[in-house]
């Protein structure tokens, strides 16, 4: 394993998992943590993107260029990953099961439709 690689997986497993402490804080009432949620979650984003670009960096890339596909294709996935979301908020919070499974299906058919929206289907 490369170096960037190793830097790339240790930083995202931590961006990801301070993203996702901080987000069970603002969604679980019981625990009182709204505020320290939403700070944690928001370090969790930053060093996400921290670790892009480092990475890019380590791996001689260029810098990202948005593009208006680009900007399209995370608005897709952004709303396939609000759709599972809640989808499993209608399964589990409330009491929904057969709407939330529909829900959930429709956001995972979403999110598995990126990669042929981004990369495109080549025979080789």
């Amino acid at each position: 394993m490369k170096k960037s690689s190793f830097m790339a997986m240790m930083f995202g497993t931590v961006s990801g998992m301070l993203f996702a402490l901080g987000m069970c804080m603002v969604m679980i009432p019981e625990w009182g943590a709204f505020r320290p949620g939403v700070v944690l979650g928001c370090v969790g984003l930053v060093l996400g993107l921290i670790t892009i670009l480092v990475w890019r960096r380590m791996e001689h890339k260029e810098p990202v260029r948005l593009s208006g596909r680009a900007l399209l294709l995370v608005l897709f996935g952004m709303i396939g990953a609000l759709a599972l979301g809640v989808g499993m908020c209608y399964c589990m919070v409330w009491n929904s099961m057969v709407k939330g499974i529909v829900i959930g299906l429709g956001g995972i058919l979403a999110l598995l439709c990126l990669v042929p929206l981004g990369k495109g289907i080549r025979e080789e």
